[in-house]
């Protein structure tokens, strides 16, 4: 197995990469400002979800395919990029104090599903992780102990812990903010709709920076 020292060289590692704010974060911060805590968490697990996927394809090999070929790069980040747009043009115009409330348990069921759901799309379209865990992650594997997928899983769930603490205390921290703004309901209006602003924004950043050949 691996061993304690690549263990915690990884893990710090895996905290640098997460502790600067990327396409997961900000998009946790865009869903706590729009919708609130419930919605900031929910987009953790699924978030969470998508790097699970995204470690398990690595250690099966097809990580290192995506990240080799620009082709299938580019299109996983177009589709992501546009899929952060759409979220954020959608919290845009759904702006407003009554967006984070459901009427019922089969409404909050139903937007807490569809909330995870997509979470999950954007932490595995992340083309930040995704080069993380094709590029580096392997690099700590120690071949010589043998069980290298094993080995690989390990340490995914390493980064996925470190991600999960991290990305909801940037959830929490935001959403809380966004509780001040909830006493009034033009200020929560206005910073629903910077939320959405902000995922827009993010999906044009992710569209247009990264690599390209």
């Amino acid at each position: 197995m691996v061993s304690s020292e690549r263990v915690l060289a990884f893990a710090a590692m895996s905290f640098l990469l997460i502790v600067i704010p990327g396409p997961s974060v900000l998009f946790v911060i865009g869903r706590a400002l729009a919708q609130g805590r419930r919605a900031a968490l929910t987009t953790v697990a699924g978030n969470t979800l998508g790097a699970c996927l995204l470690v398990v394809a690595v250690a099966l090999g097809v990580g290192s395919v995506v990240e080799r070929s620009v082709i299938v790069f580019a299109v996983l980040k177009l589709a992501g990029a546009a899929y952060l747009v759409y979220l954020g043009v959608r919290a845009w115009r759904r702006r407003g104090p009554t967006q984070a409330v459901f009427t019922g348990d089969g409404a909050a069921e139903q937007g807490g599903m569809r909330t995870l759901w997509e979470g999950f799309a954007v932490g595995v379209a992340n083309p930040k992780t995704l080069v993380f865990f094709a590029a580096v992650l392997p690099q700590f594997v120690d071949r010589a102990q043998g069980h290298v997928a094993l080995q690989m899983l390990l340490l995914g769930l390493v980064f996925n812990v470190i991600a999960v603490v991290c990305d909801s205390l940037w959830g929490l921290a935001a959403a809380t903010g966004r509780d001040w703004f909830a006493r009034s309901p033009q200020r929560l209006s206005l910073v629903g709709g910077a939320g959405g602003l902000a995922m827009i924004g993010l999906g044009v950043t992710v569209a247009a920076t990264g690599r390209k050949d």
